[in-house]
């Protein structure tokens, strides 16, 4: 095994052999026999070689990234080279304060983020001209996608079927709709929008730039629009919208697209934040994440998560997207950038790209060259019959040109283009002169007038120090794993490692093209070709793709695999999706987007498939059953031993096994899904394979299916009907890299490892507490897998005391707290992972006991039940300072037990009060004065 196992693994063995004492359980293999079935405990099988060193899996990354070529780029396309500033890429990206927060569920310890993605929204707000904006969707297409089911939602009064998109939109945003169009038996038609007449559609999707480059006004065709009752979705570029007018001035109704440009690398694809922003009226219908201002039990301004029902998983298969990732970490990394250079400093870079594009277009007008259109921001396209042959001479001198068509090149430049290479590509036209140029070519009539960014957030951080201060006062408001262990069931928030994050840095991985021609992505290819291998090793399963960026888009594109299986089999009927009523509720949530019917299989009081009703259902709809969706180790935290017969039962009446990957971390190196009867899974990539959460993202989920599903897996995006379901081939390209070092490290006894000893400690947290909480699931002798369920219900009855008021009183404790009622209403679901030492694990089991006793005074009445540290928790540091009005001492408050004096957070705000905020929906930035 490599060295950096002992670093990745938490407890020492001196730590495991008690653990193992303390469960009752003489070895790790003893105790594994008794979690996992017999029926699949199939061993270790992976063709995976074993750990290397940290410094062998870095230098082997470092010359994988050298095998990339970045070349001069021109290509545009909704990607842009960028300048990250220093302050920004040392003090967020490379900030495990920042990048290993969980997603913002538990407001009172996530100020910091929430601040800078309210920072985000308003920056989208002010761009766009919009009423409100999400924080933040997976891609510009995705957000497109949402937006045309969004229209369709909002416009019932028009009861046409086709959704119209401009022939002038960026061709991945064309097939993305086409993928998402297609099961929900929407018509896509795609064409100059200039001759409609808008008479039969329910919406039109415009780019604004143009794919071509071009800027024109569309209030004309808006109003058009407007006329038959059609809605109109605006694809804009918010670098230029610095200086063009507003979509909201011409009328639009809804606005997307991606914040990229704002200091975020392109990196092959991704990670990036894209938006949705849209009307006032519209609001409640945002698919994602809002971010609103609330307030706390005192009054105090808090910022949440609002309107908490669009968070898909709550509505199940009512849901209107089963997007439930957003992209925190670049949507915080855009905001920031918008921050630091404030109305001044975006104006700035965002004439100088346009006089650098202007400068291009005069020096090739002047030696004759043709224009498609002389209204243009950054990117220029040139009619020319000679296209082919130039591009190929570009591409013999290393500079990246856009090839359109057989008549027509594309030219994009960007932050980072110099006048070294504007010559460069002149030269490729025979042109040795650079005509530079300081009047704008816009017409006046599409000039931005209107101010933004005039939020005080935006004018007070503009030096790196009062830049690099404000970063870390946000930082310190959140609990993020460099503070504590974060036990949250379901969502595995394990080590990531430095050695890990450190290639996402390297250039060749971080500033790549997605569209850069294959040769130049050598070394990514072969990352690509080793990871594709290792995941099918861990699997079991024949092929993967790496294009889904989210779990929710692998849910979805393994759902579309198993349609066109059966479409090419003749059976396009079958459209019954079974799911237990443990799911994820993202799975209810993909099956509607894919055209599927829901039918809820019963589970038993063990929390088990009920293998009676499943039987029952399959049989009833045998004629079109098409797949079910389960999840194992099951949501309820229990290796369910009828998982073969569940897949055997499953494909006797002709359907296909979709198994959720989420719990992966407990089954690598002990059993293969692939193996056991699954027939597609997605692999979430931010929980077992280390890519960290970032707050609420960026996040990865590949998919992996047996031989017979392989060729309907994801195709290229730039390829119409290839069923593509993210903007890039390889989705997030950029954060693939942490998953491939931390299987380079592992090797394939390092992950079995890992698998044990996450399933050890969560045996043994359940084991301290069973006699304080008791365990709601455990595998048929008595053992849980990777995570446990406390149930929380008997003490309220008892108490009062919710699974809340614990996990609110945790924060006092500094712990983020586990899972809140998920799956099950009333508990808390603890996953501590391989990555925490037993001395953590530890300090939060005490913890837990502490609370306890100070539940059990409120039983006893000597503390009084609405007036005690649960129900008034969290505590702050602002309290302990003022007029102290509680009935109990402020150490027992702040300081309930001794190791605090040594490490203390203090939470930055009280209980936020969710109706409050719901009922008042405030979703800007809020005034100094108020924050004070």
């Amino acid at each position: 095994m490599s060295d950096f196992l002992d670093r990745h693994i938490g407890p020492s063995e001196a730590d495991i052999t008690s653990m193992l004492s303390a469960i009752g359980q003489k070895s790790i293999d003893a105790m594994v026999s008794k979690t996992v079935p017999n029926s699949i405990l199939f061993g270790n099988r992976m063709d995976i070689d074993t750990g290397m060193s940290e410094r062998d899996t870095l230098a082997l990354a470092t010359k994988l990234a050298a095998k990339n070529t970045l070349a001069i780029n021109f290509i545009g396309q909704g990607y842009h080279g960028t300048v990250m500033p220093s302050v920004i890429q040392r003090n967020i990206l490379e900030n495990p304060g920042w990048y290993t927060a969980y997603t913002p569920y538990q407001a009172e310890i996530s100020q910091g983020r929430l601040e800078m993605l309210l920072n985000f929204q308003q920056m989208i707000v002010d761009l766009t001209g919009m009423d409100i904006s999400n924080a933040s969707l997976l891609d510009e297409p995705t957000a497109a996608a949402e937006a045309m089911m969004m229209a369709k939602r909002a416009n019932r009064k028009n009861k046409s079927n086709k959704f119209l998109i401009d022939s002038n939109a960026h061709p991945q945003t064309i097939t993305i709709l086409q993928t998402r169009a297609k099961p929900l038996d929407i018509e896509l038609v795609v064409e100059d929008v200039q001759n409609n007449d808008f008479s039969d559609c329910f919406a039109v999707l415009l780019q604004y730039p143009g794919t071509n480059g071009e800027v024109r006004d569309l209030t004309g065709d808006i109003d058009k629009a407007k006329a038959q009752s059609v809605l109109s979705i605006v694809a804009c570029d918010i670098l230029a919208l610095a200086l063009i007018k507003t979509p909201a001035e011409m009328g639009a109704d809804i606005v997307v697209g991606n914040s990229q440009r704002f200091g975020v690398p392109m990196g092959f694809g991704g990670p990036h934040a894209a938006f949705l922003a849209t009307k006032d009226e519209f609001k409640r219908m945002i698919p994602g994440r809002i971010i609103g201002v609330s307030q706390d039990v005192q009054g105090n301004p808090a910022m949440r998560m609002s309107l908490q029902t669009r968070e898909q998983h709550i509505r199940r298969d009512k849901a209107t997207s089963n997007i439930c990732t957003a992209q925190v970490l670049l949507a915080v990394l855009a905001a920031a950038y918008g921050v630091y250079h404030g109305a001044k400093g975006i104006k700035k870079i965002a004439t100088k790209v346009h006089l650098k594009a202007t400068a291009l277009a005069n020096s090739l007008t002047n030696a004759g060259f043709e224009l498609t259109s002389n209204q243009f921001f950054d990117t220029i396209t040139i009619n020319t019959n000679e296209a082919q042959a130039l591009f190929n001479i570009a591409q013999d001198r290393g500079v990246n040109l856009r090839l359109l068509n057989d008549n027509q090149l594309s030219i994009s430049v960007d932050e980072t283009t110099s006048d070294a290479d504007l010559l460069a590509v002149l030269n490729i036209f025979s042109i040795t002169d650079l005509i530079s140029n300081s009047e704008s070519v816009l017409a006046i009539n599409i000039h931005r007038k209107s101010k933004y960014l005039t939020h005080s957030v935006f004018s007070n951080y503009h030096s790196e120090t009062e830049m690099m201060r404000y970063l870390k006062r946000l930082e310190n408001k959140d609990i993020a794993l460099n503070h504590s262990m974060i036990a949250l069931g379901s969502c595995t928030m394990k080590l990531n490692a430095a050695v890990q994050m450190y290639p996402i840095s390297l250039p060749g991985f971080s500033s790549l093209h997605p569209y850069a021609p294959e040769h130049q992505s050598k070394g990514y290819q072969q990352l690509f070709k080793d990871l594709e291998h290792a995941l099918a090793e861990v699997t079991g399963y024949d092929a993967v793709s790496l294009q889904p960026n989210a779990g929710s888009q692998g849910e979805f594109a393994g759902l579309l695999a198993i349609h066109a299986y059966h479409d090419s089999r003749g059976d396009s009927h079958r459209n019954i999706c079974l799911i237990p009523q443990s799911a994820h509720g993202t799975n209810p949530a993909s099956a509607v987007m894919t055209g599927m019917k829901v039918v809820i299989v019963k589970c038993d009081e063990s929390g088990n498939i009920d293998i009676n009703d499943l039987q029952e259902k399959a049989k009833k709809h045998a004629d079109n059953l098409s797949a079910i969706m389960v999840t194992y180790p099951s949501t309820h935290g229990v290796f369910e031993v009828e998982i073969k017969q569940v897949c055997e039962i499953i494909h006797t009446q002709g359907g296909q096994v979709y198994l959720d990957g989420a719990n992966l971390n407990a089954m690598i190196g002990i059993t293969r899904m692939g193996e056991f009867g699954a027939d597609v899974s997605h692999i979430n990539l931010h929980k077992t394979f280390a890519i960290p959460h970032g707050g609420g993202g960026p996040g990865m989920g590949p998919i992996g299916v047996k031989a017979h599903l392989a060729e309907f897996l994801p195709g290229n995006p730039l390829e119409k009907h290839s069923n593509a379901v993210s903007a890039a081939m390889y989705g997030s390209a950029s954060i693939l890299p942490i998953s491939w070092s931390y299987i380079k490290l592992l090797g394939k006894q390092g992950m079995q490892r890992s698998t044990e000893i996450a399933i050890l400690s969560a045996n043994y947290i359940a084991d301290e507490l069973k006699d304080y909480f008791p365990i709601l699931y455990r595998g048929n002798q008595g053992l849980v897998a990777h995570e446990c369920i406390i149930d929380i219900r008997p003490l309220k009855e008892k108490s009062g005391i919710s699974e809340e008021d614990i996990a609110k009183r945790l924060m006092d404790y500094g712990f983020h707290s586990p899972t809140m009622s998920f799956p099950v209403a009333g508990t808390l679901m603890i996953e501590p992972t391989e990555s925490e030492s037993k001395r953590e694990i530890d300090r939060f089991i005490a913890a837990m006991l502490n609370i306890y006793d100070e539940i059990q005074k409120i039983i006893s009445g000597e503390w009084d039940k609405d007036n005690n540290p649960l129900k008034n928790a969290p505590h702050t540091a602002i309290e302990m300072a003022g007029d102290w009005a509680y009935p109990y001492s402020r150490t027992v408050a702040l300081y309930p037990v001794e190791s605090l004096k040594q490490n203390k957070y203090f939470p930055p705000v009280k209980r936020i009060d969710n109706v409050y905020g719901d009922r008042n929906l405030f979703c800007s930035c809020i005034t100094t004065e108020d924050f004070e």
